[in-house]
């Protein structure tokens, strides 16, 4: 998608999770060299909008003192020695801002492993950061190491006032002994210790290269300049991670559900067919991509289809392979407790009938009325299809003031 020129394909997501302003991006930024976010709005506020990506490569140097021996660059800071190559890695930046909840869960659903960045100068948790923690448990992410960052702002005390916090809220649940990890970003002290980290507890897992390409697709672009003229027009641009299969240039792929054959609520869509014209993995062009990382691929499709993000939500995939599309979706569903995310404790009230909900499956978003329910199954009309198939995970968030705000999750029957 973007970054360094690679020495191999990323072959890991690794997801930054966490409060608004505990310093995701500044963290991406220190290890990559590149700012994550890229949406002008973005830009302007200092904070991430829209789902961010970056790459980098993790070397070792086989000199120096085991955990401060990993970097991002191929000669040893500290001692001068040539370093090894271990693996590249994607990191997909998400925004921690309560209204962006929903854009979180669409790039959580294609991490491997998160780093969770809190602000060592606040009490733990901060709102979004409960949130952004079930979010990681509904999601089954189980790969999380805690980078305690700003601690160049805070004193000895207060920084390990903070880690008791960070490791008495975590008790008795499934991240209890995740690494913490302290570190300062805005100088990039602690990186190696969190490059490290990395390494030790967020493996890449097993990759089934003999099953159909699949990509859900998280982000998409024109990326021809305003005035290109016709005849050198480049086609629209897809970007995600493969979940499974491999791509290559000259392949048919799919993208479903597609398009509406009707411009109104409640149409039926079509899936879009084209051809891959080129794909960029690492930083660099690649006739191949293989499941792991984050991959744009080029197309033929015309690039009005793709500016500003049209895509996102398809899943793109070999032609006829890929789940059905889904105008109605019968979940069985848990609720939480509490609503997630807000200041004060405020119980989930039952679900009823008729009331709209957000719900997120893989890299989609979509919201549908509640047709049937019964207190652990609902049957839903969705206001626009997905495509998903039965054991598929799904979150419901409900309009609580403002926002939607997180209050359970299901599994699709």
């Amino acid at each position: 998608m973007s970054g360094k020129i690679l020495p191999k394909q990323p072959e890991a997501n690794i997801g930054t999770l966490g409060h608004v302003d505990n310093g995701k991006s500044t963290i991406v930024q220190a290890i990559t060299g590149i700012w994550p976010a890229r949406h002008s709005e973005e830009l302007r506020r200092g904070i991430t909008i829209r789902i961010g990506y970056a790459d980098a490569a993790i070397y070792r140097c086989p000199t120096c003192e085991e955990p401060f021996n990993y970097t991002t660059e191929e000669k040893c800071s500290i001692c001068g020695s040539e370093t090894v190559f271990e693996r590249a890695i994607s990191f997909i930046d998400c925004p921690g801002h309560h209204s962006l909840m929903v854009t979180m869960l669409s790039g959580a659903a294609l991490f491997d492993g998160a780093v969770f960045v809190v602000d060592a100068r606040h009490t733990f948790p901060q709102p979004q950061d409960s949130e952004h923690l079930q979010a990681a448990s509904i999601m089954d992410i189980d790969k999380v190491i805690i980078a305690q960052n700003k601690i160049d702002v805070v004193s000895r005390e207060r920084a390990l006032q903070n880690y008791h916090e960070i490791r008495e809220y975590l008790k008795m649940s499934k991240l209890e002994d995740c690494p913490i990890i302290p570190i300062s970003a805005q100088h990039k002290v602690g990186v190696e210790l969190l490059l490290w980290a990395i390494q030790k507890f967020i493996p890449t897992p097993f990759r089934d290269l003999s099953k159909p390409f699949r990509m859900p697709i998280l982000r998409s672009f024109d990326v021809n300049p305003p005035g290109t003229p016709g005849n050198i027009i480049r086609g629209g641009v897809i970007g995600g991670s493969i979940v499974q299969g491999k791509i290559r240039v000259g392949d048919e792929i799919e993208i479903a559900p597609g398009i509406p054959l009707e411009d109104k609520p409640g149409s039926r869509y079509e899936s879009i067919y084209t051809e891959v014209v080129n794909i960029k993995a690492g930083g660099r062009d690649v006739e191949e991509a293989m499941s792991g990382g984050l991959t744009g691929i080029e197309t033929k499709l015309d690039p009005a289809l793709t500016k500003a993000d049209a895509m996102t939500g398809n899943i793109a995939g070999r032609p006829g392979t890929l789940p059905p599309t889904l105008y109605d979706l019968t979940l069985e569903y848990t609720l939480f407790k509490y609503v997630v995310g807000v200041k004060d404790k405020m119980e989930v009230t039952p679900i009823a009938d008729k009331e709209p909900l957000v719900l997120n499956v893989y890299s989609a978003v979509t919201t549908g009325v509640v047709a049937y329910r019964t207190k652990d199954r609902i049957e839903i009309n969705l206001m626009r299809p997905i495509v998903a198939q039965p054991g598929d995970k799904v979150s419901i968030s409900r309009k609580i003031g403002a926002g939607w705000r997180l209050i359970g999750y299901g599994k699709i029957t």
